[in-house]
């Protein structure tokens, strides 16, 4: 099992300096956000190029790259915004497979300008089929590149539940187009006493296409129905049947873990590491 991390979540320092603060806690991939590590203006396609790709897996020195971060409105209505975000996407796919990355990740986020959560907008039919229509030619680029995406469902996002999550993967129809599952991002206090449940229709209905995992917990309930977040095994998540999935279904499947402190980063990677041991 290849056990990662968010590398904008180790001690702060230079790029090679962060590698080799998550390489001695013990962690083989990572979660790269290059306007989070480097600069950012590393968002800016004209910046990422295959000097920079070699400089970035030099730094590394041998750590994966599970996930390419790239996590920007892909269901925005503002047709300017969307097309300087496509290029952006377009240029990550290109840089992913320089780098060698494992997906070029995302979320799906709100139909609105300011990205707010609006329930009724946000769950809407309308939204599915806008974000379908701009999946589109990301995911075209991402076969024309050899590179794949990976969509993150969230509840509080357009895809916000397994069954949608499988829509997209069936509209669009495509290998180069997968899953990041992140549990507690599929989780709300309004869906909270079905979190068994939910887990079960995502690893029924997404298994096939799940290329990440996300790991992180939660320890309490936000007035709007949101979690809060916290390191993996410091909060009340349930883990015991996703490490199952993991152990039966995909053995080395990059899992990075999120919302960890420094701190508390190798504790996290210990309890995914005995989860997994089972």
């Amino acid at each position: 099992m290849s056990i990662g991390i968010r590398l904008h979540d180790s001690a702060q320092g230079a790029l090679k300096e962060r590698a080799a603060f998550v390489r001695a806690q013990g962690f083989a991939c990572v979660h790269l956000a290059l306007s989070k590590t480097l600069a950012p203006e590393y968002m800016e396609p004209h910046m990422l190029t295959a000097g920079l790709a070699d400089h970035v897996r030099h730094e590394l020195d041998g750590l994966d790259i599970a996930v390419l971060g790239c996590y920007l409105q892909l269901a925005t209505p503002d047709e300017k915004r969307w097309q300087a975000n496509l290029a952006k996407y377009i240029a990550h796919l290109r840089m992913a497979r320089w780098l060698g990355a494992g997906v070029v990740g995302t979320e799906t986020d709100r139909p609105n300008l300011e990205n707010r959560y609006d329930p009724a907008e946000t769950h809407s039919e309308d939204a599915l089929k806008l974000l379908i229509d701009r999946l589109c030619p990301v995911v075209e680029a991402a076969e024309k590149l050899g590179s794949v995406l990976a969509i993150e469902p969230v509840y509080t996002h357009i895809v916000s539940t397994p069954q949608r999550a499988r829509r997209v993967l069936d509209a669009i129809h495509s290998p180069n187009l997968q899953i990041i599952f992140d549990p507690v991002n599929l989780l709300h206090g309004d869906n909270l006493d079905r979190r068994d449940a939910v887990m079960a229709e995502a690893m029924e209905l997404l298994g096939d296409d799940i290329a990440v995992l996300h790991m992180k917990d939660y320890d309490a309930i936000a007035p709007d129905g949101g979690l809060h977040a916290c390191a993996a095994g410091s909060g009340l998540m349930r883990y015991d049947e996703i490490f199952r999935f993991v152990r039966e279904k995909k053995p080395f499947i990059h899992m990075t873990l999120e919302d960890t402190r420094p701190e508390n980063a190798e504790q996290a990677r210990e309890f995914c590491v005995r989860g997994l041991m089972g």
